[in-house]
């Protein structure tokens, strides 16, 4: 296993340079606290460094989980899972948040944001500070740095693979930007350190940056499966490659769903499995039991070293129900955060069509409960759910009772499935019989004796059955893009557009609106339309 867990603090703070990303609304650290010559003098210092680009995202700061080098904001509220989960997951029908009083969190799950918005800052922020530790970590290893420090052999090899790790995390952030916002201030290595008023970047340029990047950086990258666990290889250059292409009708009005299968199909054969447990998956040694070949990119979580309030322990701790206080069920406290988190009547419904009595992804709890929130403030209403757990597969608590151990799936295999499933029911190739296989595979997984025939899978009965597998794991809004479901009125969903029962949401909120503060710092910046 890679020792990321053990680094990251340790060099987190090594990219915060004087000017360097001032623009983009992060405060940078100490400058005194980095030489880069001094550091880059041992050759483990370059694997250090490209662990300080992970380490972004997972923690937001140097001197622990409180702490965060976005300015202004809730440490939580700029950490990258975590920002990607609200915009992805409680913006739609999978998570209702109850404590409205925490700032940004009611907006979002209202669809009434707008660009002050202090979790659209923490996102936007935390993805532009990612492009900014990439890029200067790729100025720090540029070939003409190497030669200065007179760095040859297998360790200049090394580098060039980590390298390519550091432009995929710049690839990822790029990727998270245009789908989120539309897009970025757009900035390279090539750019002088501490350039101010980046130009803007839109979707096209983007999409294609993302593409020309991955396509470049494949083989040069580690083969799947082959590289430490947790750090990035082939599978999952692969990955993001078939997610851009299975969205590029959203992101650039492009059928590129052709694409999208030929990758799934190299993700299929390049090793992963589906892991034999589906709650394995998101337990607290997801790092390392059975269900780790299902894994084709992780963002770490630790209870003790690589502390942060990140998607997982937010997801572990707010699932505990109020009345039923079932945290030490999860390896966290009884209480656990107070019955944060319910999910909509639209959501409950679809698990309790018939079809997942019997299916290990059902972990609704709904004794005691009604399934409407018609009061967001009441916690008792609103059904909950198990699936998330700082327990280990053999029963044992994770480190701590309140920063979980469990690693965020960022990618995993399942949605390679469903993926290969839906891009062939637009017209991407592939075979009916493949398709229907990979969707019965994760029935079967789940113990679900519905199986289906070709004649039944549909493109709605995927949508749901990503709910299913996929919920609370940032793809549900992306997903109700690419079926026209997230804005208009083609299905509604509790307090969307700030109704009980839900209403239409207008077209331009299919993006977000940039935050006041990036365009404050950067005139390049055209907000979004409508907004």
């Amino acid at each position: 296993m890679i020792r990321i867990k053990q680094s990251l603090l340790a060099v987190f703070g090594l990219l915060f340079l004087a000017g360097c990303i001032a623009d983009l609304d992060v405060t940078p650290g100490d400058p005194n606290a980095f030489l880069a010559d001094d550091f880059y003098s041992t050759p483990d210092s370059y694997r250090q460094g490209l662990a300080g680009v992970y380490a972004n995202l997972s923690i937001t700061g140097t001197t622990g989980p409180g702490s965060s080098n976005i300015s202004g904001i809730d440490a939580g509220t700029s950490q990258y899972g975590r920002g990607l989960w609200n915009l992805q997951d409680l913006a739609t029908d999978e998570a209702i948040w109850t404590w409205e009083n925490d700032p940004g969190l009611a907006p979002i799950q209202r669809s009434t944001w707008g660009a002050a918005n202090v979790l659209l800052r923490g996102m936007y922020g935390r993805g532009m500070a990612q492009v900014a530790f990439a890029n200067e970590y790729l100025r720090q290893t540029a070939n003409p740095k190497l030669d200065e420090r007179g760095v040859s052999g297998d360790l200049r090899s090394d580098i060039a693979v980590y390298r390519a790790e550091a432009r995929f995390l710049r690839a990822l952030a790029y990727y998270h930007m245009m789908d989120l916002f539309g897009k970025a201030a757009f900035v390279t290595d090539s750019d002088p350190v501490g350039a101010l008023q980046a130009p803007q970047a839109e979707r096209p340029q983007l999409f294609s940056y993302v593409e020309s990047e991955l396509l470049d950086i494949m083989d040069i990258l580690i083969a799947p499966r082959q590289n430490e666990y947790a750090r990035v290889d082939q599978g999952a250059a692969m990955m993001l490659l078939a997610k851009l292409y299975l969205n590029a009708e959203v992101f650039i009005g492009q059928d590129r769903y052709s694409d999208c299968i030929r990758y799934c199909e190299q993700i299929i054969n390049s090793g992963y499995t589906l892991a034999p447990e589906y709650l394995n998956l998101f337990k607290a040694d997801n790092n390392e039991n059975n269900a780790t070949p299902e894994i084709i990119f992780p963002v770490l979580s630790d209870g003790i070293v690589t502390q942060n309030y990140g998607p997982t322990t937010l997801m572990i701790n707010g699932q505990v129900g109020s009345q039923e206080a079932n945290g030490s069920d999860f390896g966290v406290n009884s209480g656990g955060w107070g019955g944060a988190l319910r999910v909509t009547r639209q959501f409950s419904e679809i698990f309790l069509n018939g079809t997942y009595d019997t299916d290990d992804r059902n972990t609704l709890i709904t004794s005691n409960r009604t399934i409407e929130v018609e009061n967001i403030t009441d916690q008792t209403t609103g059904y909950i759910i198990q699936k998330w757990s700082n327990r280990r597969s053999d029963g044992s608590p994770g480190s701590s009772l309140g920063i979980v151990d469990t690693d965020f799936p960022m990618f995993r295999l399942a949605d390679v499935y469903l993926m290969y499933a839906e891009a062939h029911l637009r017209g991407g190739g592939g075979t009916l019989a493949q398709a229907t296989s990979y969707f019965n595979d994760l029935r079967i997984r789940a113990n679900n004796l519905n199986t289906i025939l070709e004649s039944d899978l549909t493109l709605d009965l995927i949508l749901d059955e990503r709910l299913v597998e996929l919920h609370w794991e940032s793809h549900r809004r992306q997903d109700l893009m690419r079926w026209d479901r997230f804005v208009g009125n083609a299905y509604n969903w509790s307090w969307k557009g700030n109704a009980v029962g839900g209403i239409a949401i207008p077209a331009f909120r299919a993006v977000y609106a940039l935050p006041s503060e990036s365009l404050a710092a950067n005139p390049n910046l055209v907000q979004n339309d409508g907004y």
